[in-house]
């Protein structure tokens, strides 16, 4: 007895001493790699929010190295304990529309007439988010815009590589369209939108809408800190948000080689911008410039960095980064023109932030209507901390009311 009870004694001390290993590198991490502006509230939040990220990455990087499972599918496994409540008033059903897993809510109470139609794509770098980890975040939308709401459950990389997840993100939104009657959906107020890479999947789905006369016209797009070019990972935004938490400049070219199932070698030149040839420095130059990044947001500091030359062999790896499939900024002018009204929202310590404000210019230069929300003291991923208990920031709040309101008023 007393062997087996110094033994369970044994494996407690073990487990605590790993554990403090692990929190002790975790708090050195956040402190030595991460660096949040002085201009931003809440740090000390912030900052534990970060460690947790940083304890879950590093326990499936360890599982990973141990032959137990990828990172990759421990982080799901850990973000899908996320699974708020349906909201009362709402009812959610689990359905496949065109062979996609969807998500809808809609309210229990009668309407007068159709509702509109919100379909909304989670972000996670097309590698993680679930419909169940967004789904207070969605039940917060249709509650609040008396919408049905169609959260899709799109395919995950790498599993399945791009373009499945856009492709994903399009069938789902043709099937509603198709069959907006049958949900209580006005055909002709249909939203798509979305946050972060979902944002982008939102602006593919747009654009590659417009061109389909036989259907009718998106009423509008959310496109919430959304990536919209993998030209120039060197832009202000990039620059002053290299080090802020819980995305680095380093993490996004990072997930863009992991996303499309490249060697993450490759890091390096894309983030100097060597996998661009010569002639599209040409073509989508006069979009990607920071002189389109009004002078307010270079105020904390901005060192213009030229692209580094060509390398042919760098963009035979990743030709995929360049096309409008990936970078909606890149689309012909005959689609932008034609895109519907916008509400795009960008996040001052984003590393994403000018991402959203190129997207917002081309929108603009086109006559599209947009309407343009700046969250002053957001960073990337601040909408999913809207009802976060200890962990909720008043930015995301703010957020989740501009887009509430913007929806409630097509």
């Amino acid at each position: 007895m007393e062997l087996l009870l110094g033994l369970v004694l044994g494996v407690i001390g073990v487990i605590g001493i790993l554990f403090l290993l692990l929190l002790s590198f975790t708090i050195y991490y956040d402190l030595s790699r991460s660096e949040i502006p002085s201009g931003f509230d809440s740090q000390l939040k912030l900052r534990v929010f970060h460690c947790s990220f940083i304890i879950v990455f590093a326990l499936g990087k360890c599982l990973e190295l141990l032959g137990v499972c990828r990172q990759v599918a421990f982080i799901r496994f850990v973000v899908s304990f996320r699974n708020p409540r349906v909201d009362p008033s709402l009812s959610a059903k689990d359905l496949h529309f065109d062979g996609v897993p969807v998500r809808v809510y809609q309210p229990k109470a009668p309407s007068a007439g159709l509702r509109k139609g919100f379909m909304f794509f989670h972000g996670g770098a097309g590698m993680i988010g679930s419909i169940a980890s967004y789904q207070d975040v969605c039940c917060k939308i249709a509650k609040e815009t008396d919408s049905v709401l169609v959260s899709v459950g799109y395919r995950l990389s790498p599993e399945h590589l791009p373009p499945a997840q856009y492709k994903d993100c399009l069938a789902a939104t043709l099937h509603l369209i198709q069959n907006a009657a049958s949900h209580g959906v006005d055909p002709s107020k249909i939203i798509v939108g979305g946050d972060s890479a979902g944002g982008n999947y939102a602006a593919v789905v747009a654009q590659k809408l417009v061109e389909r006369s036989d259907l009718p016209k998106l009423r509008a797009q959310v496109l919430i800190y959304q990536t919209s070019q993998a030209m120039d990972f060197n832009l202000p935004s990039y620059q002053q948000n290299s080090s802020m938490p819980p995305l680095f400049q380093e993490n996004v070219v990072y997930y863009v080689t992991k996303y499309i199932g490249k060697d993450p070698s490759l890091t390096g030149q894309l983030l100097k911008g060597s996998h661009v040839p010569d002639s599209m420095r040409l073509k989508y130059g006069k979009w990607v410039s920071p002189d389109n990044i009004p002078e307010r947001f270079k105020g904390r500091g901005y060192k213009q960095v030229p692209l580094a030359p060509y390398e042919p062999e760098v963009y035979r790896q990743l030709p995929e980064t360049l096309e409008a499939d990936f970078s909606c900024l890149f689309a012909d002018d005959s689609v932008i023109q034609k895109l519907p009204e916008t509400l795009i929202v960008s996040c001052e310590y984003d590393v994403l932030r000018d991402d959203g404000l190129l997207y917002k210019k081309r929108l603009e230069d086109h006559g599209v209507k947009v309407s343009w929300f700046h969250v002053e003291n957001g960073f990337h991923g601040v909408l999913n901390l809207f009802d976060a208990g200890l962990f909720t920031f008043p930015a995301a709040v703010e957020l989740m009311d501009r887009i509430v309101d913007f929806v409630k008023n097509l």
